[in-house]
């Protein structure tokens, strides 16, 4: 059967893809050229905001109407995400009750590119009276929020990358930036660590590699292929078979590992034309195999995986007692690999 390419639309009567082109072009020089002129402008009032939200003793509170808010909501995330306690409150919705989930101890982030915004400026007094320290994010350093604000950090930009020079592109890119630049800033402060990101993140990748550990993964108790040193090679055969991890343990009488076989060994015997009746275990296992700690992550057991290329890996206690086993597939279940 023929397949047909899908058809596409006709061309929209005044497109032109080349002024297209080129405008996306523009946009870009003209965002990348407002944040070059943040750079140049960043003074000593940037360390001083790091201070001041790094010494706050509740959380940081963004605020920020239309574009503004929507850049706000994600430096808020940012900040929560990478140690900083922070939420975003509507500066509308502060106004008829939600005012009431700031408290003294907090500290409020304001972001208002004109730092005219109604909604914005008319509960500066309040907050005043409440003692809320106030960050002010804001392209005109002299206007009412500055003014009000305890420390101002200009997002000002020289043109939005808007034709009309009217909708909010180069300014939202700029703030996007600048809060950026403070969740940074504070996670180094910190001393915030892949393992503190991870927690914030436990539904993804890294969390699941960070946060993962053997326990969580590996086979135990009757699931673990183990034989003693003296099982024939049929009782070796048929553990492996029944437990299915590819390979077996060799294990003294307190069940500490001696030696390993696996897949692979059978392979290499059976082409060397081994003949294995009455063949016993410590016969043919490979002794003092790689072992990988309890207490491991599992991408710890991965890493070691990948590095000897081995598709399997038995845990151990501190004593070198077998406690548990892993295999690739085990790991890729759990989303570790």
């Amino acid at each position: 059967m023929t397949v047909s390419a899908p058809t596409l639309p006709a061309q929209p009567a005044g497109f032109e893809p080349d002024r297209a082109m080129r405008l996306a072009r523009e946009t870009l020089e003209i965002e990348s050229a407002a944040l070059l002129g943040l750079k140049s402008r960043l003074g000593e009032s940037f360390p001083q905001a790091v201070q001041a939200l790094l010494t706050v003793r509740g959380r940081v509170v963004v605020m920020g109407m239309g574009k503004s808010g929507h850049v706000g909501r994600k430096i808020a995330a940012t900040l929560a995400s990478t140690g900083t306690a922070a939420m975003f409150v509507h500066p509308a919705e502060a106004s008829h009750g939600d005012l009431g989930m700031i408290k003294p101890v907090d500290l409020v982030l304001a972001i208002s590119n004109g730092g005219e915004s109604d909604e914005i400026t008319a509960i500066l007094p309040v907050l005043k009276r409440l003692g809320v320290p106030l960050l002010a994010m804001t392209g005109k350093p002299h206007s009412t929020l500055a003014r009000h604000a305890d420390i101002v950090l200009d997002s000002g930009v020289e043109k939005e990358a808007c034709p009309l020079n009217l909708a909010p592109t180069a300014s939202t890119t700029a703030q996007l930036a600048l809060g950026d630049a403070l969740a940074v800033a504070l996670l180094d402060a910190r001393g915030f660590r892949p393992e503190d990101f991870a927690r914030s993140h436990p539904g993804g990748a890294l969390g699941r590699k960070l946060l993962t550990h053997l326990t969580d993964v590996m086979r135990s108790g009757d699931a673990i292929p183990a034989v003693l040193p003296e099982a024939s090679f049929t009782q070796l055969m048929r553990e492996m078979s029944v437990k299915g991890l590819g390979a077996s343990a060799i294990v003294d009488e307190a069940g500490r590992v001696l030696g390993v076989f696996t897949d692979g060994d059978l392979r290499r015997l059976i082409e060397k034309g081994a003949d294995l009746r009455g063949v016993k275990a410590r016969e043919v296992m490979h002794p003092n195999p790689r072992t990988i700690h309890v207490d491991a992550l599992a991408a710890e057991a991965a890493q070691m995986m990948e590095q000897h290329r081995i598709t399997s890996v038995l845990v151990v206690d501190p004593d070198g007692k077998l406690v548990g086993a892993v295999n690739s597939n085990d790991l890729m279940r759990a989303k570790v690999i």
